[in-house]
C-alpha cells in the first residue's frame, strides 16, 4: 500500500484527502494520513449559523467561471444547496470624500464595457470620477494599438499595468481598493500576471481592455450569464463537512502538528509529537509559511522560492433582526481606497449579495480589514474588535442598531501575495519540487487564492498520486 502524508487540513488539504478516499473506495491500494494542527478543520473556511442567520467567517462564495469547487459540491450531493449571487441588484459603492460613490454598471473590475453608463456618472465632488478619469477611459479605447505594441515583455506590478491603461486617478478609486478588499494586497508589488492574468491576455490580443471586454460581451450576447459569484445555501463551511464525512476516520489526525519532514533513500519521514512515520509521498497543503519553515532543511531553494509576504486578515459579522432599522444602498457593499480616514477595506452587505443569509426581515453586514490596520485589531480582545467595527461602520452607514449576533475572527498573515515575478518563480518551484519525488505544495501561495484554484490543484495531485502508485 502506498501511503501519503497530507500536512494541513485546510480546504487544500481536505479536497486532498477526499479524491485519495473516492480512489481507495475505488480499489486503489492507497492510503492518505492528515495532519491537522489544530482542533477544526476547514482552514479559513468557517460558517457560523445561528438564530436563522449564516454567517461566513472566511470566505464568502467562489467565482462561478471556475468550475472546481461546483463540481466538487455537486459530487457531494450539495447541487440543491448551490446558490448564485443576486447580480440584478449587483452594484458596488466606493467611499470617496467620506461619502459612498456607486461604480458605474458594466464595470468588470477597473474596466468598463458601457461607456455610456460611465458618462451618466457625477463628476466633480459629488460623483465618483473627474472628467479627466472619464477622459482617460475613452482615450484607452484610441490608443489600442499603442498599447498592444507597447505591451511588455516582463512581469509588471498591477498599479503600472492600471496607470497605463487608466491613469492615476482609476487606479487610486477602483483599482487600489478592488485588490485591498480581495487580496488585502499593495498594488505597487502584486504581479500583474499572477493576479490579472485575464487583462493581461486581452491586452496582448486587443491592446484596450475597454475593446477587449466589449468583444466578448458582444460574443457572447443573446446567451445567459452567468452569475459573478457562487456560494451554498447553508454556507462554505457545509462543503467542508461534506468532504469531512467521505474520508475515513482513521485518516485524520487532529491536534497533532507536524514538527519535522525529511526526504532521502527512505522515502519522506514525518515527524510529530506521537512519533515518526515514513510515507511514499507528502503533500504540502500547510500555510505557505509553514510549509517553508518545515521544507527548508530538505531543501533550501525550496525554501528559499517558497518566501513571500502575505497579508493578515480581520473579519467582523452584524446580524441584525429588523433591516428597516439599518439601511444600507442597494448592492453588494462597498470598498474603501487605501489613504482614505478608515480602517476598513470593505463591507459586504450579505442579505443583498445572496438569498438565504438572514431570517425573515434581518440584515447581515460583513467588515473587513486586512493589513496594517488587521495586524494592530488582532492584537485587541473580541469585544474591542467589534467595538471599532460598528464604529467604523458608523462613520461611512450612519448609526448602527444593537447587533443580535456578532462574529470576530482574525486570520494572521492568511492572504499570501503574489509579488512581481511571482509566476517565474513559481515556475522554478514546481520544478525544483520535481526533483523531490514525491512532494506536492497545495494551498493559495502557489496557482491561485480562490476556493476553485484549491480544490482543482488538490485533487489533481491527489490523481497524480494514485497513478503512481
Amino acid at each position: 500500500m502506498k501511503r501519503v502524508a497530507i500536512v494541513g487540513g485546510g480546504v487544500a488539504g481536505l479536497a486532498a484527502a477526499y479524491e485519495l478516499a473516492r480512489a481507495a473506495g475505488g480499489g486503489a491500494d492507497v492510503q492518505a494520513v492528515l495532519f491537522e494542527a489544530s482542533t477544526r478543520l476547514g482552514g479559513i473556511v468557517e460558517t457560523v449559523r445561528e438564530g436563522g442567520f449564516v454567517i461566513e467567517c472566511g470566505p464568502d462564495a467562489w467565482v462561478t467561471e471556475k468550475p472546481w469547487a461546483r463540481e466538487l459540491a455537486k459530487e457531494l450531493g450539495l447541487g440543491d444547496e448551490v446558490v448564485a449571487s443576486k447580480d440584478a441588484g449587483r452594484k458596488t459603492y466606493v467611499l470617496v470624500d467620506k461619502k459612498l460613490r456607486a461604480m458605474p454598471d458594466g464595470m468588470r473590475m477597473m474596466v468598463p464595457t458601457d461607456l455610456d453608463a460611465l458618462d451618466a456618472v457625477e463628476e466633480g465632488a459629488g460623483g465618483l470620477f473627474s472628467a479627466e478619469a472619464k477622459r482617460s477611459y475613452r482615450e484607452e479605447l484610441e490608443r489600442a494599438g499603442e498599447l498592444r505594441a507597447g505591451a511588455p515583455v516582463e512581469d509588471e506590478s498591477v498599479a503600472v499595468f492600471v496607470r497605463r491603461h487608466f491613469g492615476e486617478e482609476v487606479l487610486a478609486k477602483i483599482g487600489a481598493p478592488l485588490l485591498s478588499g480581495m487580496l488585502g494586497g499593495d498594488v505597487e508589488r502584486l504581479s500583474v500576471r499572477a493576479v490579472l492574468a485575464p487583462f493581461v491576455a486581452i491586452e496582448r490580443e486587443h491592446g484596450s481592455l475597454i475593446a477587449g471586454l466589449q468583444a466578448r460581451a458582444a460574443a457572447t450576447e443573446g446567451k445567459e450569464k452567468a452569475a459573478i459569484f457562487t456560494t451554498l445555501r447553508s454556507g462554505l463551511g457545509t462543503l467542508v463537512d461534506r468532504m469531512i464525512a467521505a474520508i475515513p476516520e482513521d485518516w485524520i489526525r487532529m491536534a497533532d502538528a507536524v514538527r519535522f519532514v525529511s526526504y532521502g533513500e527512505e522515502g519522506w519521514l514525518v515527524g510529530t509529537a506521537r512519533g515518526v512515520e515514513r510515507f511514499d509521498g507528502v503533500m504540502m497543503a500547510a500555510p505557505a509559511d509553514e510549509a517553508r519553515a518545515l521544507l527548508g532543511p530538505v531543501d533550501a531553494r525550496v525554501a528559499e522560492l517558497m518566501e513571500m509576504d502575505a497579508s493578515s486578515a480581520v473579519v467582523v459579522g452584524f446580524g441584525f433582526p429588523d433591516a428597516t432599522r439599518f439601511a444600507v444602498p442597494q448592492g453588494f457593499g462597498f470598498l474603501v481606497p487605501p489613504g482614505s480616514d478608515s480602517l476598513l477595506l470593505a463591507c459586504t452587505f450579505m442579505d443583498q449579495k445572496f438569498d438565504d443569509r438572514v431570517p425573515q426581515g434581518g440584515r447581515l453586514v460583513r467588515a473587513f480589514f486586512g493589513g496594517a490596520a488587521a495586524e494592530r485589531l488582532m492584537r485587541c480582545g473580541n469585544d474591542e474588535i467589534a467595538v471599532v467595527a460598528r464604529m467604523e461602520l458608523a462613520r461611512v452607514l450612519g448609526p448602527l442598531p444593537d447587533p443580535q449576533m456578532t462574529v470576530v475572527r482574525r486570520w494572521p498573515r492568511s492572504l499570501p501575495q503574489y509579488g512581481v515575478g511571482h509566476l517565474e518563480r513559481m515556475a522554478e518551484l514546481m520544478e525544483r519540487v520535481k526533483g523531490l519525488e514525491g512532494l506536492w505544495l497545495l494551498g493559495n501561495g502557489y496557482r491561485g487564492v480562490g476556493l476553485p484554484d484549491l480544490v482543482r490543484d488538490s485533487r489533481a495531485a491527489a490523481r497524480e498520486f494514485v497513478g503512481r502508485a
